[in-house]
């Protein structure tokens, strides 16, 4: 081969490698299938009640269904999808300042506070609470567990939440209560319904208690201003057909107030000691969150194998906190190319402060600036095809696909410790905000130096935690 033809083809070759690995991989993101679904979301006759889902009997592990919250209650306060996604986002912004306040006060030190027993004092709300945030009262939390309490037991919907402690319900007599979809708990009609004294080891567990007669009181509030006041109890947990826990701490709250309409109260899955994994000793738990918009319904297990197909990760604790549940997140790629962000990012460092935590609450994964700015710029000129169009409330980066019914967009991934990898579906990162065809880039930058993995980007996945290996997994498509 001549000196000139050896030159034209390394030049060749030089140009191939450069075009394959700068090739961007794409998937295909259902422009109509997910319009369609906000049409259907508040259309009244397409809404049905979803029957309770029998879980099986002769089982190891202990199962709750899931059910996404328009499947429960839907909201009429809304006619059109556009001004529910933002009632949604508004409440996605308080609920992620409060984990950051709460973070930094435990930071701080300043969590723990615990009011002096006092016989004559009875605990109220405003003397604990700030007011209720108006404007964005629009409902509660995106998912609820149908949850059996008391003897017999009687279901209950209540929120899941990862970023709680503090298992607890409505209960009669109710001073003050909002709306919810079931009938409000009666103590009197169970018989293992018991009252815990200021004694109890679980009373000195909370963060803020009272005494009053010698009945433990609890109160959480929320940084909404939501908030519910009670004492605390134990009770018998169902769990569908695949069993029950006697005498699990909860909140029995007769005042209540806040962002919970349609869930009688909020099921805890945080790390700390009164969360339901904590106190029923389990060595695992998993969900999977169908997407919010489906009438569709998943379960919330306990106590089960991960499936061998999972995508795992480290489970981190922060010494400073044991509510939240961290993972191991290394970096983001997009279009199959990993970003140019430091791992220091999404780790914490010694003072607590930074991370990257799961949380089912939270439906906008947020990412520290720089991580955000990377994955927008990165996102944004490997998706020059999409027609972009202006920001929608939080979301700055958005495209109008309205003449489209399918399109190719580039691939997002989380990466975590291990090399392990975790494609996103295309629905899961790129989200309509209306019903007319535009849809935003589902992520949002923060000042914090916290991350958080939201629902949005958890939805179709069974997320699973193993607290005895401390590993987190990730199944695509196991709901």
């Amino acid at each position: 081969m001549s000196s000139s033809h050896s030159l034209l083809f390394l030049s060749l070759l030089t140009l191939s490698l450069y075009t394959t690995t700068s090739a961007t991989t794409t998937t295909t993101l259902d422009v109509a299938a997910a319009v369609q679904t906000t049409l259907d979301l508040l259309n009244p006759t397409s809404f049905q009640q979803q029957a309770d889902k029998i879980l099986p009997q002769n089982t190891s592990s202990l199962k709750f269904t899931i059910h996404p919250r328009s499947s429960v209650h839907v909201s009429h306060n809304h006619h059109d999808y556009g001004s529910l996604t933002l009632a949604r986002l508004a409440r996605d912004s308080v609920r992620v300042n409060s984990i950051v306040t709460k973070l930094d006060l435990a930071i701080s030190g300043t969590n723990k506070s615990e009011m002096k027993p006092d016989k004559s004092m009875m605990l109220k709300p405003e003397d604990l609470s700030t007011p209720i945030t108006s404007g964005i009262s629009q409902g509660s939390g995106e998912y609820f567990a149908r949850v059996g309490l008391g003897t017999p037991p009687q279901l209950y919907y209540m929120v899941i939440d990862t970023g709680s402690d503090v298992n607890w319900l409505q209960c009669q007599p109710c001073n003050d209560c909002y709306q919810q979809t079931d009938p409000i708990f009666r103590p009197s009609a169970s018989s293992s319904y018991n009252e815990l004294t200021c004694s109890a080891q679980q009373c000195a567990a909370l963060d803020i208690t009272a005494c009053r007669m010698n009945h433990c009181l609890y109160q959480v509030s929320y940084g909404d201003g939501s908030f519910t006041v009670g004492k605390l109890v134990t009770e018998t947990v169902t769990f569908g057909r695949s069993g029950s826990v006697p005498k699990v701490a909860l909140g029995c709250g007769n005042d209540n107030e806040g962002l919970f309409v349609g869930a009688a109260g909020l099921l805890a899955l945080g790390g700390g000691t009164l969360s339901l994994p904590s106190q029923i000793k389990a060595t695992s738990f998993s969900y999977c969150l169908v997407n919010r918009d489906s009438k569709t319904a998943s379960t919330l297990d306990f106590n089960s194998a991960a499936p061998p197909n999972s995508v795992t990760a480290p489970l981190l604790r922060n010494p400073r906190i044991k509510t939240y549940l961290y993972v191991g997140l290394t970096g983001i790629s997009v279009g199959g190319r990993p970003l140019s962000i430091p791992p220091s990012i999404f780790a914490v460092d010694d003072s607590g402060r930074g991370g990257a935590i799961v949380d089912s609450g939270t439906a906008v994964t947020r990412l520290q600036t720089q991580a955000y700015n990377a994955l927008r710029d990165a996102f944004t000129k490997q998706a020059r095809s999409l027609k972009p169009t202006t920001g929608f409330s939080l979301f700055d980066t958005c495209f109008d696909l309205s003449s489209l019914r399918r399109v190719a967009v580039p691939t997002v991934a989380f990466n975590f410790a291990g090399g392990k990898t975790l494609s996103l579906k295309p629905e899961n990162y790129l989200i309509p905000v209306d019903s007319r065809g535009k849809f935003c880039l589902a992520f949002a930058p923060t000042d914090s130096p916290l991350s958080i993995i939201g629902n949005v980007q958890q939805q179709g996945t069974r997320v699973g935690y193993d607290l005895r290996k401390l590993i987190v997994s990730f199944t695509p498509h196991n709901c």
